[in-house]
């Protein structure tokens, strides 16, 4: 496909807004308003503790962000030349203001406020795009209502900073970071008085309610269909929550039951481990784990999710359908890559799946270790680094550029019986473009022993590929025709194959956290009949 077509086939999907803001971003924007700041508020009422993530400052001049450690000791620091573009954002969130032990850490902190005010001028670099202002913003606040006083310098800066954010809110991206954008302007609104905050603050309100509603499927799940992003929404709606009694204002009826709502998408679609499952963009330790924010609703008083029962739980508007059975949980992807008019953190993940066994993860998709345009991003995207499908080495949906998608898979849920045996059933047309007219069928059916799985490929095809990645902890040994599985603290796993099939034992990498690459071991069956059988078969009981 051209260098054209492939542009057409990703922009044609955009919103008339997205455009109109895109073609605003080309011109000239507003200056940064340096008009002295309003007055702060009197400080909020109780404040319940947010969710404390894991320290990022480790020394007065020292960060380690996704993985990577850096010195921050000169304005150049700011914008380390060698860095990839996230990480410079995670550098200017300042999270470890309210991480884990940070009152430790209160020297280092204000020392820090201080520096980034002199050597971050209004409107230059990295740190001054709306995103991470915005989580900035927050962050600031956040510090000040637990009873920090921000410096008078960084509170001069906080109200240049949401003056900045209210002319710039990211109407191109739409999706989680305008929800993050109304976010910082509630903040920002109650943290200072006086009719501009106000503006700030109902503006805020607005937009985080509107988007809210847009953004949330009916089944609770954030519809970019990323759990990493889902936790990290569900934590914005916390936030909000936590902001508002705090200040002792009206809670939107629809927020506590759209938390309630997600806490129940995000516990369907973690594994017993009490972790995120790895569909589309995913990764440990950028967002909160399930339990932390189920701590966090607690504090705030908020109703419990209903209950997960049953061997079968399909949350039919997302796309995703959980199996369990005996020791077993199976994690199904059978979701759209995402909203057509935002697919940037999509995989090419279409029709892949999770398993896990007595609480321990087997069989794991490949995860995100980092965002960027290069090849190891595009590789991590692939068709190939997922439990799916390849179809003669294409991807069953056109991710390129880091965040880009051109054509992509439409899944179909085609059967669904609770059982035993608990059965799945669907499909995806993503391989219809080729010469083929392929279309890609998948049937998973979960009984207490084993798991069978049977891929149907139509139409004329040279070679298709099932991949079958296994979590680091897990050994392989070939045995004749089978293979074995071992899980320390389960036992064996057998894995059989159709005749046919070709099946090789390959080295890969897991990526659970950003900047980590795992070593780890995969199955791949290459076939070229149209149906491959595959069976995992263990005790019941283990």
């Amino acid at each position: 496909m051209s260098a054209l077509a492939r542009y057409f086939h990703t922009v044609r999907h955009l919103r008339p807004v997205q455009v109109a803001a895109r073609v605003r971003r080309l011109l000239p924007g507003p200056r940064p308003d340096l008009r002295p700041a309003p007055s702060p508020r009197a400080r909020p009422g109780p404040y319940a503790a947010p969710i404390a993530p894991e320290p990022s400052l480790i020394a007065p001049d020292v960060v380690r962000l996704l993985g990577v450690e850096r010195r921050c000791a000169q304005a150049a620091d700011w914008l380390p030349a060698d860095a990839d573009k996230l990480w410079v954002y995670n550098l200017h969130y300042f999270d470890d203001l309210n991480a884990r032990d940070a009152p430790r850490r209160r020297d280092w902190h204000a020392r820090l406020l201080s520096r980034w005010v002199v050597e971050n001028p209004p409107g230059a670099g990295d740190g001054w795009e709306p995103y991470p202002v915005s989580r900035r913003i927050v962050n600031w606040v956040r510090w000040a209502v637990q009873g920090h006083a921000l410096p008078l310098a960084a509170q001069a800066s906080l109200a240049v900073q949401a003056r900045w954010l209210a002319r710039r809110l990211e109407y191109h991206l739409l999706g989680n970071h305008l929800l993050a954008n109304a976010k910082a302007l509630m903040h920002a609104g109650l943290y200072f008085e006086g009719s501009e905050a106000q503006a700030w603050y109902e503006k805020g309100l607005q937009l985080f309610g509107t988007q809210l509603t847009a953004q949330l499927l009916a089944d609770g799940g954030h519809f970019e269909l990323s759990p990493m992003y889902h936790a990290a929404v569900l934590e914005d709606v916390l936030d909000a929550i936590n902001l508002l009694k705090a200040y002792h204002l009206e809670i939107p009826r629809a927020w506590p039951a759209s938390a309630a709502a997600m806490r129940r998408w995000l516990a369907v679609m973690s594994h017993p481990d009490g972790e995120i499952s790895f569909f589309n963009d995913a990764a440990f330790g950028i967002s909160a784990p399930l339990a932390a924010l189920d701590d966090y609703a607690a504090r705030l008083g908020l109703p419990p999710p209903a209950a997960i029962t049953g061997a079968v739980v399909a949350l039919e508007p997302s796309g995703y359908v959980r199996l369990a059975l005996g020791s077993a949980q199976l994690l199904c992807d059978c979701a759209p890559v995402g909203p057509d008019f935002l697919p940037g953190h999509a995989h090419a993940d279409t029709l892949s799946f999770e398993l896990s066994l007595a609480g321990r993860r087997v069989l794991v998709n490949s995860g995100t270790s980092r965002y960027g345009t290069g090849v190891e991003r595009q590789r991590q995207r692939a068709t190939a680094a997922h439990n799916t499908v390849v179809v003669d080495g294409r991807d069953s949906s056109e991710v390129w550029g880091g965040f880009r998608v051109a054509r992509r898979a439409r899944p179909r849920l085609l059967h669904l019986a609770p059982g035993p045996p608990a059965v799945l059933e669907a499909s995806h047309d993503g391989y219809q473009r080729l010469p083929g007219r392929n279309l890609h069928r998948r049937r998973w059916v979960l009984q207490r022993d084993s798991l069978e799985i049977t891929d149907h490929v139509s139409g004329d095809f040279g070679r298709a590929a099932a991949f079958f990645y296994l979590h680091p902890d897990v050994t392989v040994a070939a045995t004749g025709p089978e293979f074995v599985l071992t899980l320390p603290g389960f036992g064996a796993v057998s894995v059989g194959f159709d005749a046919g099939a070709a099946v090789e034992v390959l080295s890969g990498t897991w990526h659970p956290r950003f900047g980590a690459a795992v070593p780890n071991r995969c199955l791949k069956a290459s076939f070229s009949a149209p149906m491959l059988a595959t069976r995992f078969a263990w005790t019941a009981g283990q």
